[in-house]
Order: structure tokens, then sequence, then C-alpha cells
């Protein structure tokens, strides 16, 4: 996170040599990305460097504790065989060996894919990533509140449609695309087992005409990233500054998913090339390269790049020929759907997000 810092003030410093303005600045990240954007927006080092972020399939509301840090220190000291007092035998050590330490005390966690209502962050013993030092990093991100330093820079926040679709496929889930009733429930109380049949219930009444893999895409996209972007979008508008602006990526590809009838969601990372109108025979991030654009997937990319390059100038998103993206408010909680032709959605899915409040 230091680093990102010195990466803001070398832009601060040189970026009008190449016809920017080190005033109006954006800071904005995907995934990982977006957690990283979620802590640079509470880093007291870096308040004077940007003038607004957009959070992106990434909430960070909450960070590792000091606590948590220490855990992780002596997972990793005992992974290497070294004893607490004689830590600085890390310096020695290759950092092919520290990166499989890291790799080995990662699969022993619970997956970040169940970030719920705290957000990507905080990893938990044995994970890594930032720490709330109480200095570099004097409080978490968004919980229980955005800093007031940050009061007066607008957010966007938002996360794709079908998130669990790209985990699924790299990490070879694929019986995820085929479940039938007794398999979802069966990885609901696996996953949830305190909630699961209060979860699914709620599910079945707010998505009437979804299929059990629907359903389980639906409810891990919620889990990861879902909850999450709606937490940040509520906590920055009750601070009553700036502008939050939330948004669901829903341009779904037009290829299927390998051995199923099932057409490729609004997945994780597929939102990439569409910021950048980057889209027109293009891999799409673990889908293959699906060529020959169609107009509507070209007319998707142009909205979304358009979209952040105006609220990057302006603090305010927008796109030619599309709806008017409204400020999110707590009374109508309005969200903008990406697509190739976006649409204004108030409160999208509220009997989950009163599942989401009840159950945390």
């Amino acid at each position: 996170m230091l680093d990102i810092v010195d990466g803001l003030k070398w832009i601060s410093h040189n970026i009008e040599a190449f016809g920017g303005d080190p005033g109006n600045v954006m800071v904005f990240g995907e995934s990982g990305g977006g957690a990283k954007t979620s802590v640079v927006y509470a880093m007291p080092s870096a308040v004077k460097l940007f003038n607004k972020a957009s959070i992106e399939s990434g909430p960070g509301i909450r960070v590792m504790t000091l606590d948590d840090a220490a855990g992780t220190t002596r997972a990793v000291l005992a992974e290497l065989d070294i004893a607490p007092t004689q830590w600085r035998k890390l310096l020695e050590v290759p950092s092919a060996q520290l990166l499989d330490a890291q790799v080995k005390l990662a699969s022993r966690l619970n997956s970040n894919l169940f970030a719920d209502r705290k957000g990507i962050a905080d990893a938990g013993p044995g994970g890594f990533g930032p720490v709330l030092d109480g200095k570099v990093l004097p409080q978490h991100p968004f919980d229980p509140a955005p800093p007031a330093f940050s009061r007066n820079k607008p957010l966007l926040v938002g996360y794709n449609h079908d998130e669990y679709d790209f985990f699924a496929l790299v990490g070879g889930d694929m019986a995820a695309f085929n479940l039938d009733e007794k398999g979802l429930e069966g990885r609901l109380q696996k996953e949830i087992p305190e909630h699961w049949e209060k979860v699914l219930a709620t599910y079945k009444a707010s998505r009437p005409d979804a299929s059990p893999a629907d359903l389980y895409c639906a409810i891990r996209t919620s889990r990861f990233s879902g909850t999450g972007s709606t937490v940040i979008a509520e906590r920055k508008t009750a601070q009553g500054g700036a502008p939050a602006y939330q948004y669901i990526f829903s341009y779904r590809l037009e290829a299927k998913l390998p051995g199923t009838a099932r057409l490729i969601g609004a997945m994780h990372g597929i939102d990439i090339p569409f910021k950048f109108d980057n889209v027109e025979n293009t891999s799409m991030n673990g889908a293959g390269n699906v060529a020959g654009a169609r107009p509507e997937r070209i007319k998707a990319g142009r909205n979304m790049s358009e979209m952040w390059a105006t609220f990057a100038r302006t603090g305010k998103p927008d796109a030619a020929g599309q709806a008017a993206w409204p400020a999110y408010t707590l009374q109508t909680r309005d969200t903008l759907l990406i697509d190739s032709e976006c649409r204004v959605v108030s409160d999208p899915w509220p009997l989950e997000l009163r599942l989401w409040e009840e159950i945390a």
C-alpha cells in the first residue's frame, strides 16, 4: 500500500508533463485492485493525491488486525522452521520459498469468496493483506464508516452480476453449473450451516425463475462482492459528503460455458476490457477468445468506458444515449445495470439485502 502511495506521489509530481491534471486524479481497481482502492481511500498519506475512486468487484470494508497479522507471522515462521527469536532469518529466505509458504498458508484458509459484509481485505490469521496498524492505516476503510478526510471524494462502487462463474471455471467447479435442488442444498448446508434454509428460501423468493445453478451463482456472487459493495455505497452515502454511485455490470457473453447449455454470465473480471473499450476479438478472462464481437458487446464497451472516463473528468458518470446514472440514496438505492442498453433499478435485490443485514 505504501508503494501505491509512492506511485500516486510520482503522478502528482509528473503527470502535468504528460498533459494530465495532478489536481484531478482518479484511483480505480478491480478485485484485489478494488480492495487496494478501498484502502487508499482510508490512508491519510494518500488523501491529497487523488480526488475520486472506483471500487470494482473487490469491496474492502475491513482489513487485517494486528493480532491476525502476528498470527500470520507465527505461521510463516513455523512453516519455514524458524524460531520466533530468530525471525531475522526471514531476510535470508529466497523469495520463491517465501511465496511457497504463503500459498500453503492460503490453502488452509476459508476462501475470501465468503467475504459477506466485511469485504475481501480481511484475510484473517494466516492471510496476507493490509493491516490496521493505527498509523499508515488508522481505521478500517469502511467500518464503521469511511474516514472523514475522504468525505468529499466521489465514489463508484459495484460488482458483476455473475461473479462466481469465473471462480467456478478457473477452479474446475463445473458441477456448479449443473446443480439440481439436492446438490444446491448440500452445498449451502456446508457453506452456511446455521442459515442455509433461510438463505435458500430468500433467494428463491427473490429470483423465482432461477435454476438451482443460477441460485448458487447468485448466492456466491452476493457473498463475494455484491453485499460488500452495497455496504460501501450505504456507508459512503450516509456520510453526507460527495456522492456514491452503485452499479451491477450485467452484460452476458455470447458463448456457452464448456459442457453446459448455459451462457457465460457477467463473470468476475469480464468487465475490465469493457472499461477500456477493448472488447472486440478479446480473450475474456478465462472464457477463451470470444471472436467476432456482436454490436451489443461493442456498445456495452463504449457505454462503460465513457461512463468511467466521464467520472474521471467530472466526478459524475455519464454516457451519451444511456440512462442518467443517479447517485445512490438510502431511500431509493438507485443502481445502474451496465449493458448495451443501461437502465436504472431502484433497490434491485431488497429481500437479499435485508437477509444479509439480519444474519451478518
